[in-house]
């Protein structure tokens, strides 16, 4: 769905009105986010509906197909509004228009502008051009970065207390299934000094949880400094005054070692929780896939990270149905899920994505396999995160709260540690006497749990 976006009114006489309509990942969040800024800078004011707008910019999900799909239902929603002149002009921008520009233009020709992954920064040019009836120039596109692009001055979407932090872009992986390397580029390190001068501005603006993203977030700094500088990184992250929560996501299962563990552990800051994406566990499916690690060495990580980091919340992703795997195999992941007991588990069917590596092998497993196999393991994780949750009654946990839920007295939707937004659960709490806000850390007692959410009591003021 669309992240909904609050009208900015800030200038009485705009250059001109756009919506936008952000899809897809953290990372491409963040890109919507600076796009906004950039926007809002110069004079564009944004509404909250399209209709009645000058222009509409879509930032697009070209990942898999299911995204894809999403992305083309929203640019053919928008050029409809077009056509019924309710709408000025469309910008289609992102991973899409990076993936499949000369196949875009060519089926829906009344797109006005295409707008690269690394030409979001030309956002404004191309609005003025459209503003300005200047139709020369449809297509922007930039070649990947060799520095990292900035993030700051954002019109942020999340909430205020959260905020999502990209420490790096593109990714060196080519894992034989993912496209992002084609889409992205290769990974360059954002200077930890930017780094840091980003998350002071994101806390100077209210935020308390820093979400740090990335493709591959422990292989931050190998290019730029010839070496891992994530345990650095973090370190000094620590030491910004109003950040509360520091979360780890695209935590890949290499480049971790002791030293970064016990920073990990000792911190009070960086939460017991890991955002972690296996993929699979059989070897042979592993080396086909492009993971550079085996069974033994994530087998040994976790362990290490869990002996060091008491109640860490592991949240991984599985990718079942991959060319060539056999039901063995699968049988393999289904037990090591079930002996891991995983906090948070999504699972993905393979599908074919065009120009990957894996696209080219032989075995393709049938889509029905391949859906019944990710229907198995959900049903495996089910069971798993229900007991979790029934286990939790009765505990006290600290739950950060989001917004209040709708129609109810001082109710509000929430989050544990152990919950990252939009792709963990939530926590539902019921307030004390005394008003709740959002961004408030409360102290909650468990007292039921429905399906994957918690429901809690406040216990405690709100730290």
């Amino acid at each position: 769905m669309p992240v909904p976006i609050a009208t900015d009114a800030q200038f009485a006489a705009p250059k001109g009105t756009y919506a936008f309509v952000s899809l897809g990942c953290p990372k491409n969040l963040v890109d919507s986010e600076r796009m906004l800024g950039l926007l809002r800078q110069t004079g564009y004011r944004l509404v909250a509906e399209p209709a009645g707008a000058d222009f509409v910019v879509i930032n697009t999900c070209g990942f898999i197909a299911p995204a894809r799909a999403e992305s083309l239902g929203a640019i053919d929603e928008m050029l409809q509004l077009k056509a019924d002149g309710r709408l000025g002009g469309v910008i289609v921008a992102g991973c899409l228009a990076e993936r499949d520009r000369a196949e875009l233009l060519a089926q829906r020709p009344e797109i006005d502008a295409l707008v690269g992954v690394f030409a979001r920064e030309e956002i404004v040019g191309v609005a003025d051009r459209l503003i300005g009836n200047v139709r020369e120039q449809r297509t922007l596109f930039c070649p990947a970065p060799i520095r990292s692009l900035p993030d700051g001055d954002r019109l942020r979407i999340t909430p205020r207390h959260f905020a999502y932090l990209k420490i790096s872009e593109g990714c060196d992986r080519h894992c034989t299934f993912c496209a992002i390397p084609k889409l992205r580029g290769t990974h360059v390190t954002k200077p930890l000094e930017q780094v840091l001068q980003e998350a002071q501005q994101l806390a100077d603006g209210g935020v308390r949880e820093l979400i740090l993203v990335a493709q591959d977030t422990p292989y931050y700094g190998i290019d730029l400094y010839g070496a891992p500088r994530l345990r650095e990184l973090l370190e000094q992250l620590e030491r910004i005054e109003g950040l509360d929560w520091i979360r780890l996501m695209y935590f890949y299962p290499r480049h971790v070692d002791p030293k970064l563990i016990e920073t990990l552990a000792d911190s009070g800051k960086i939460l017991p929780y890991l955002d972690m994406p296996l993929q699979h566990i059989n070897d042979t499916v592993l080396r086909r896939m492009g993971r550079q690690v085996s069974r033994g060495e994530t087998e040994t990580l976790l362990a290490q990270l869990r002996s060091r980091i008491p109640g860490l919340a592991l949240r991984t992703t599985m990718l079942v149905g991959f060319p060539g795997e056999t039901e063995d195999q699968f049988e393999e992941l289904l037990e090591f899920v079930c002996q891991q007991q995983f906090h948070r588990l999504g699972v993905f069917a393979y599908s074919r994505e065009p120009g990957t590596a894996s696209d080219r092998m032989k075995g393709h497993v049938p889509a029905q396999v391949s859906e019944e196999r990710r229907r198995r393991l959900m049903e495996a994780q089910q069971q798993i995160a229900f007991a979790r949750n029934a286990d939790q009654v009765g505990r006290v946990q600290r739950v950060i709260l989001d917004w209040p839920v709708p129609g109810e007295q001082n109710v509000w939707v929430g989050r544990s540690e152990a919950d990252a937004p939009d792709v963990d659960a939530a926590v539902y709490v019921t307030g004390t006497e005394d008003p709740l806000c959002a961004g408030d850390i409360v102290p909650c007692e468990i007292v039921a749990w429905r399906d994957y959410d918690l429901i809690g009591v406040a216990v405690g003021e709100p730290i």
